[in-house]
């Protein structure tokens, strides 16, 4: 039985350890604990049969700010949390907590953990997003000590933006209301997001009072029995529960809080299961997190790990996964297939719209965790495909964006049939193949078709080409020499070489060896125009050429002999001879050029351009480190893959650790990162440490 995720401890010899978690992978968690200074990604999501996109609301642990009680957090909806008096003690902040929180199981969707908020009282805390529209937090209070002892606890709410229409029920109902921006993405491309939200804030038991509404939790007010109610039209930021417990020596109390929003109508049916939340068993959904979690293979390299790096190799591997998880929503709208977002909490337009081929990298990990869900991501693809052969750049529930540029639509960069054959490679699903060569097959015709204006076998950019490349801001070449629609480079020519492989190797185990025999010299001839004309023995370097000349100068002599990190694409593509190579090797293990202390950066260091935080000036990332390391793999730089992998996992373990998520980009050369978070293609880390 292969194990489910985090073991942490690192005092057992890492390979006792990995024999223990094999051999009793139900308890993968049992005696292993995080603290705030381990690696470990926690924020949380619905899992993908209970989200919905329009009404959806994720969480973030609210445990790095001592100043913040423990609880979830989220951008635009608000936070929960609970605080305590104890005797002459008013407890706020984690800061002030006896004994800080450690977490002892961590999935994609929930959490649980302890902390001492006084010596001698313990409190087990549990953490579920349940739904995109209903979150449980569970907390058992033990009293440890030899004494009785009297506790105030207040659950509470709050929101920086404010609340409105609060009432009170009764002693264990709120209910507000508050209002969320859709951002100007969102408004133009007409996505459907919900924008009212009405609230339910509930306590499992009767509290000893009303409710507090207003300015909580603040010193002054915490321990008051009550607050001076406001009237319901008023603008809060904050409402609590007070309730009083008295525990005997060893006696232990077990409550629930329940955050439910959402409109009118996902509220009434919410609300009207409210018993269903309260008695939602915590420990089941666990099991099935374990059980999903435990198709995850183990990397073969952890048993070779040594104890001190262990647990961070562990709790990073494991968090790429829950990242990608808790991205996948189910079929809605347009989309009869689960799809991917880029990020569920925070929630921001262009990362909730829907797929993008080069998002759809990630896949390439998450298939060892969830294969169905990867090839059916694809199939949203395939199942809004033109008739010409055409795929949207962006495909989602609600969205076709085709980003027209005059007459021509905007595709996405073509890493289509590579995903879904290196998916086939895995599943051995002869429905996807079949389907995965269809789709692919009439998608290069149409790249064929319409991205080579001159004709002359090579293909360049089209439609809003900055938006197809992926490399879309701060492009050295673009700005400071031409637009990409005017040059034919590296990197749409590797996808292509890699596409026609992909598909000769799908014709070949459909048994259409004349389609395989085709799509295999269509690679090797493109292989040999590439070779040709964007080639330089010079500089042992690939770069773009200007479509109307083959040259690589615009306006000055060799003004787009750029290195740029597409220079190394070609590698991915198998398209160098051994020599052409090892040239692009001295270029990229130079220190002063691409060999960086955190990764391979997308522009020379070199490069009066170059900026480690910028865009695509300069960053790491992940998803073209990736696909640098199966280049170096393939021919046959293990040791090089095996350091970049090295160099990516100390900077993303670093960040875990620190900040607790995953980025869209990182610094090649600080422990920087940005500029959005819980990125999907980040998860594609845990690929790189699979192969290793």
């Amino acid at each position: 039985m292969k194990p489910k995720i985090f073991p942490l401890s690192i005092c057992i010899p890492a390979f006792i350890l990995l024999l223990q978690l094999s051999a009793n992978a139900q308890s993968i968690f049992k005696g292993f604990e995080y603290s705030v200074s381990d690696p470990i990604f926690t924020t949380y999501a619905a899992a993908t049969e209970r989200s919905d996109y329009k009404t959806d609301q994720a969480y973030e642990l609210m445990w790095t700010d001592p100043e913040k009680a423990f609880g979830l957090k989220s951008r635009d909806g608000g936070e929960i949390g609970l605080c305590f008096s104890i005797g002459q003690q008013n407890i706020i902040g984690i800061g002030e907590y006896y004994k800080p929180p450690v977490i002892s199981a961590s999935y994609s969707d929930m959490m649980k953990a302890s902390f001492q908020p006084v010596s001698g009282l313990k409190v087990d805390a549990s953490f579920c997003v349940y739904s995109s529209n209903s979150c449980i937090l569970e907390y058992t209070l033990t009293n440890t000590g030899s004494e009785s002892k009297s506790v105030i606890i207040y659950p509470y709410f709050y929101r920086s933006q404010g609340l409105t229409n609060t009432s009170i029920t009764d002693n264990r109902h709120f209910r507000f209301n508050h209002h969320l921006n859709r951002d100007g993405w969102m408004k133009d491309h007409q996505i459907p997001f919900n924008e009212d939200y009405i609230n339910e804030f509930i306590l499992s038991s009767e509290s000893d009072s009303q409710g507090l509404v207003g300015d909580f939790p603040t010193r002054e007010n915490l321990g008051k029995s009550s607050l001076s109610s406001v009237s319901a039209d008023s603008l809060i930021n904050s409402l609590a529960f007070q309730k009083r417990i008295i525990l005997k020596a060893g006696e232990s109390t077990t409550f629930r809080v329940l955050r439910i929003g959402g409109t009118a109508e996902s509220l009434q049916k919410t609300a009207s299961n409210e018993k269903n939340l309260m008695s939602v068993r915590l420990d089941e959904i666990i099991k099935a997190d374990e059980l999903a979690y435990s198709k995850i293979p183990i990397p073969r390299s952890f048993s070779k790990t040594d104890n001190s790096k262990l647990k961070d190799q562990l709790g990073l591997y494991y968090s790429a996964f829950s990242l990608m998880r808790q991205c996948i929503m189910p079929p809605e709208g347009k989309c009869h297939y689960n799809y991917y977002v880029f990020s569920r909490e925070p929630k921001w337009g262009w990362g909730y719209g829907g797929q993008v081929f080069h998002e759809s990298l990630s896949m390439l990990a998450y298939m060892h965790m969830d294969p169905k869900a990867a090839m059916n991501s694809q199939r949203v693809f395939m199942e809004r495909q033109h008739p010409d052969g055409y795929i949207n750049y962006r495909t989602g529930p609600y969205l076709d964006e085709t980003i027209p540029n005059g007459s021509m639509n905007t595709s996405s960069a073509p890493w289509f049939s590579y995903t879904n054959y290196e998916i086939y490679k895995l599943t051995k699903d002869p429905k996807f193949l079949y389907e995965s060569y269809e789709s692919g097959r009439k998608l290069y015709g149409w790249f064929m078709q319409n991205r080579d204006k001159d004709e002359d076998g090579l293909y360049e950019w089209g439609g809003d080409a900055t938006l197809e490349c992926v490399r879309d801001g701060l492009v050295a070449t673009w700005d400071k020499v031409s637009k990409p629609e005017n040059l034919e480079g590296p990197d749409l020519n590797s996808m292509m070489v890699r596409e026609a492989l992909s598909l000769s190797f799908m014709a070949s185990d459909l048994k259409m060896e004349d389609d395989a025999r085709k799509w295999h010299d269509m690679a090797r001839k493109l292989a040999g125009r590439v070779n040709k004309q964007l080639w330089d023995s010079v500089s042992g370097f690939y770069y773009n050429t200007l479509l109307s000349t083959n040259g690589f100068k615009f306006l000055e002599e060799n003004d787009l002999k750029i290195k740029e990190i597409v220079g190394f694409l070609p590698l991915w593509a198998n398209i160098p001879s051994r020599d052409q190579a090892a040239k692009l090797i001295q270029s990229l293990y130079n220190p002063e050029e691409f060999w960086r202390p955190y990764g391979i950066p997308t522009l020379s260091a070199k490069d009066s351009f170059y900026n480690p935080m910028g865009y695509w000036n300069g960053p790491v990332w992940v998803q073209w480190q990736f696909l640098i390391y199966r280049g170096l793999k393939d021919y046959g730089y293990d040791r090089l893959a095996s350091q970049l992998t090295e160099k990516l996992t100390d900077q993303m373990s670093w960040h875990l650790k620190n900040d607790h998520t995953f980025w869209e980009f990182y610094s090649p050369d600080k422990r920087q990162a940005g500029w959005n978070k819980t990125y999907i293609w980040a998860g594609i880390i845990a690929r790189m440490m699979l192969e290793e």
